[in-house]
């Protein structure tokens, strides 16, 4: 049997050795060790790298605290060059009215057979601006001034008002509200200028002059230049005024 001192024909005495469980599992143990100081050594750096990052972070926020330095401020640099002339323009216009005007911009880029919640995108904007009604006065000729002998009666025949482009007010305008779908969003992210506001001013801009229209705003502008050139023509001594516009 194993472990057992037998007795053999010559009167010895025999010992059988063999290795026993207990044995086996102790010749096994010095692997352990080493994995353990692995693991000890593991943790005590993964310890330091945490006081480290924790005294660079007290130390940089005493800085910030004591002389207000900041390493991630950030400055704003202007190397825009100087504006150049392109070209001049006379005006003749007289500028006699001037509408302020608020218009919602409610539009929707739809996606056939799909929601907007997957895809498409709605915004709402909203627009303030300014719409002026002008006179030219670039095409009055010599025949459109009537003036009699004495100097006291005056007839001035001028073109209709016209409304000008509009205006709109960057900073009275903002986005209410942006749905968009989430592919849109996906889209974005790969997207350098996802979200330009230019073509919802360019729509606020042509609603705007459509407002324009039916405010009675030319007729203010015409009424307006009549009680000018009134004002103006009765300081030179006439004494009948005739304005018209044509």
């Amino acid at each position: 049997m194993s472990g057992v001192d037998s007795v053999g024909d010559w009167g010895y005495v025999d010992s059988v050795a063999t290795d026993t469980p207990t044995q086996q599992i102790r010749d096994g143990d010095a692997a352990p060790p080493a994995r353990r100081r692995a693991g000890i050594a593991r943790w005590i750096a993964t310890i330091v790298l945490v006081l480290l990052a924790l005294g660079l972070l007290v130390l940089f926020l005493l800085a910030r605290f004591v002389s207000g330095f900041d390493p991630f401020d950030r400055e704003t640099v202007d190397r825009t060059q100087p504006a150049v002339l392109l070209a001049l323009q006379d005006l003749s216009q007289y500028r006699a009215a001037t509408g302020e005007f608020q218009v919602i911009v409610d539009t929707e880029d739809q996606v056939r057979n799909l929601p907007l919640a997957l895809a498409g995108e709605r915004t709402l904007f909203v627009a303030s601006g300014t719409v002026d009604a002008a006179v030219d006065f670039a095409g009055i000729g010599p025949d459109a001034v009537q003036v009699d002998d004495d100097r006291q009666r005056v007839t001035i025949a001028l073109p209709a008002a016209e409304l000008t482009e509009a205006s709109v007010d960057p900073d009275a305008s903002y986005v209410f509200s942006r749905e968009r779908g989430l592919l849109d969003r996906v889209a974005g992210m790969f997207d350098d200028n996802p979200t330009s506001e230019r073509e919802l001013y360019q729509a606020a801009e042509d609603k705007l002059e459509t407002a324009a229209v039916d405010s009675g705003l030319k007729d203010l502008a015409e009424r307006n230049t009549e009680a000018m050139l009134r004002s103006l023509l009765t300081s030179l001594g006439f004494t009948d005024i005739t304005v018209t516009f044509s």
